[in-house]
């Protein structure tokens, strides 16, 4: 992997950034700063390997760890963690702001994403556009649950990837479901992927399709 540095800021003490910096070339470099999932940290192989694939194509990657995270090193969010999540990803942004004069972008893998989409949705123009990776629909086998109260105040572009194995929605469900979101969104589909996203078949080229995507999403 490509040197990256560690990065703390404690700006908002409430809230404080904990991760890893793949810094870009350029003092004008976009960046993007992307999350775990509920059962993972931003030490996560496919976090890893997108950040590195990123930087490589000119981005600066600020992957961080959510406040539960930081809190404990294994087990779910807590209950009542959401709003703190949110949040330290809100100084998460601000920190890349002071960082960087390009664009901000934002994403995460499932849970992160989740948070992210929900921030953006109630901050209009906090950050540029999303990467939402494997967003966590419903609950495996219970498509009742939808999680998609947020998505009618979706403004901010959005792209989803999803593999065409995850039980945490189909693409017949999520197409649905980004009908909802008044912002440009798109849906990528990983075939032979589960909600992991990343498999020992696609480790060498997903990362590479995942940026190509993204960086011509963003600058659609």
């Amino acid at each position: 992997m490509a040197d990256c540095e560690e990065f703390r800021d404690d700006a908002m003490k409430e809230a404080p950034v904990r991760g890893f910096l793949h810094r870009a070339v350029g003092a004008d470099a976009d960046c993007l700063v992307l999350t775990h999932g509920a059962g993972a940290n931003c030490q996560a192989p496919l976090l890893k390997a997108l950040a590195e694939a990123f930087c490589a194509a000119g981005v600066t990657v600020l992957r961080c760890d959510l406040p539960f995270r930081q809190a404990r090193p294994h087990g779910p969010p807590m209950r009542g963690s959401a709003e703190k999540d949110q949040e330290a990803l809100r100084a998460a942004v601000a920190a890349m702001r002071r960082e960087s004069a390009g664009r901000i972008f934002l994403g995460g893998h499932s849970y992160g994403g989740r948070q992210a989409s929900m921030l953006a949705a109630s901050a209009p123009g906090l950050v540029e556009g999303l990467l939402l990776l494997s967003y966590p629909l419903h609950p495996p086998k219970r498509p009742e649950q939808m999680r998609t109260t947020h998505f009618p105040s979706l403004q901010t572009p959005a792209l989803f990837v999803s593999g065409e194995r995850d039980g945490f929605g189909s693409k017949a469900e999520l197409e649905a479901a980004l009908k909802l979101i008044p912002g440009r969104t798109e849906l990528v589909m990983i075939a032979g992927a589960g909600h992991e996203l990343m498999t020992a078949k696609n480790r060498a080229e997903l990362p590479g399709r995942v940026v190509e995507a993204f960086l011509k999403f963003g600058n659609g």
